[in-house]
């Protein structure tokens, strides 16, 4: 059993670790309760993976907010203006947002943010291709940091689009502050589309993380695959199995892997010890009511729009208008704890 000065040493030497997903991975496994960030993964493997749940019968989200975006893109798209940019944050693949450019008649500026720069230029070659008109400047970038535009880009009017409901991997803490250092971004009568799961019958939800082909499980367990691919981890990845709940008190799904046995594991040469049923908390997917999102949004200096919905109210998509001037918004904290990329 490791000791409580143990892991506070292991705390100390992170900065020894080389790279972002070594010292999370041991920052994480040192808690008492174990956590690993969502944000890792989406490696090659997880990335087919997550394809391929967003086209799973259970998995609402994508094709859900894909048809709203269908039915009321003319409207969200009319205040883009000639001139004006459209600014994907963890654009991916950039496929949800060809709905809105069908719609846009004006000649404006598109800036997909990701951290893959490979997504982003193969979105480039097929959006140049579709869209000969459409200005295209892909920026590599953590968009959970503050990202300049390119200068000539900087004054124009700016829509943000935010897919997916990535805000939901977020505590609202946190979801607030990068609502927060959005609304900077975008600019003074800046607006921002943002999708936005809405709360519903847990069994809905178990069901969408907890599929019965069993894609979700096989997605969470490819992050300890991953860890022992790049990291020398030493994971023996049957011995854990996927479990999804939710917690009604925190309107959450959360994620974990479950270690069905005492067992040891080595990561980047620090030892972790495992109890049998002993979790790793690996993602957290907030759900929301309308009226819990807009007062979420109004804390963090933006002023609640239109609102577009499914007929089963199943999922939201917002529209939100900067409230003030960014330069009044209280001061930038930093940045974010890092999210998933948009369904």
């Amino acid at each position: 059993m490791r000791t409580a000065q143990t892991l506070a040493h292991a705390r100390d030497d992170l900065p020894q670790l080389e790279g972002d997903f070594a010292r999370s991975v041991v920052e994480g496994l040192s808690k008492t309760r174990k956590t690993l960030p969502c944000r890792f993964f989406y490696d090659a493997r997880g990335s087919e993976l997550f394809e391929e749940i967003t086209r799973l019968p259970e998995y609402y989200p994508t094709r859900t907010e894909a048809g709203i975006l269908n039915a009321h893109a003319g409207e969200i798209v009319a205040d883009i203006r000639d001139g004006g940019v459209l600014i994907e944050f963890g654009s991916g693949s950039s496929l949800k947002t060809e709905i809105l450019l069908d719609r846009c008649a004006t000649r404006i500026a598109y800036v997909p943010i990701d951290v893959s720069e490979a997504a982003l230029t193969d979105a480039k070659t097929r959006l140049t291709s579709r869209y000969p008109a459409l200005d295209v400047r892909p920026i590599v970038a953590d968009f959970s940091h503050p990202v300049d535009l390119p200068t000539d880009l900087a004054s124009r009017p700016r829509t943000g689009f935010f897919p997916g409901s990535t805000i939901g991997n977020l505590a609202p803490d946190d979801a607030r502050r990068l609502l927060a250092n959005f609304a900077r971004g975008l600019g003074y009568r800046g607006r921002l589309i943002i999708g936005v799961d809405l709360q519903k019958d847990a069994r809905t939800l178990i069901s969408a993380y907890n599929d019965s082909a069993g894609i979700t499980a096989e997605f969470n367990l490819n992050l300890l695959h991953r860890i022992n691919c790049e990291l020398g981890g030493t994971f023996d990845v049957r011995r854990f199995r996927h479990e999804a709940i939710y917690d009604p008190r925190e309107g959450r799904i959360e994620m974990h892997l479950i270690s069905d046995r005492d067992q040891d594991v080595e990561v980047c040469g620090r030892h972790f010890r495992f109890r049998a049923g002993e979790s790793i908390h690996t993602e957290n997917s907030y759900k929301y009511t309308i009226d819990q999102f807009r007062e979420l949004a109004r804390l963090a200096g933006w002023a609640p729009s239109r609102v577009w919905t499914d007929r089963s109210r199943q999922f939201s998509v917002h529209e939100l208008r900067s409230a003030a001037n960014p330069a009044e918004l209280p001061p930038n904290q930093g940045p974010v704890a890092g999210g998933a990329p948009a369904a």
